[in-house]
């Protein structure tokens, strides 16, 4: 499982999703060009002390980071979430190998990773409500993905490993 933030343009989201992924253990590939500096002050600040945790790989863009995936992990499937999924994160069953995209907080993904995309997660919200923070979806569909598989950290990780 890992989490792909697709040109991602607000910092504090970015910073919060580093951190997500670093306390619960999943790889995060981080697909540029960004709308900030990787050592913006409001990315670290949102994601703390945590970064350094964080097990992140940059990609100069889509296709470069398109084209290592597919070379190293064929099988591995394009779980996009958008709000014009088709179907809730809620009806879908994750496999491990699950990488969940999350586009850019102001304009989503282009439509051809919507065509290419193998399922699009939409989270079901109250009728006329457009959509959700992105590092708050990213924690939603991430959590019911590592609870299906059983794999969050074991209990007896709550040990802090910062020095």
């Amino acid at each position: 499982m890992r989490l792909v933030l697709y040109e991602p343009d607000i910092p504090q989201n970015a910073g919060a999703i580093l951190r997500l992924a670093a306390c619960l253990g999943v790889p995060l590939d981080l697909v540029e060009p960004c709308g900030f500096l990787l050592d913006d002050r409001r990315l670290r600040r949102a994601g703390m002390d945590y970064l350094e945790l964080a097990a992140m790989a940059r990609h100069s863009s889509w296709r470069a980071y398109r084209a290592g995936w597919r070379a190293t992990a064929p099988g591995d499937r394009m779980i996009l979430l958008t709000s014009h999924g088709d179907r809730s994160y809620l009806d879908f069953l994750y496999e491990a190998g699950d990488r969940l995209v999350l586009g850019r907080e102001s304009a989503g993904v282009p439509e051809s990773l919507h065509a290419e995309a193998d399922a699009r997660l939409a989270i079901p919200l109250r009728p006329g409500l457009r959509s959700l923070n992105v590092a708050q979806a990213a924690a939603m569909v991430l959590g019911e993905a590592l609870r299906q598989l059983d794999a969050f950290p074991p209990p007896d990780s709550e040990q802090d490993p910062r020095p």
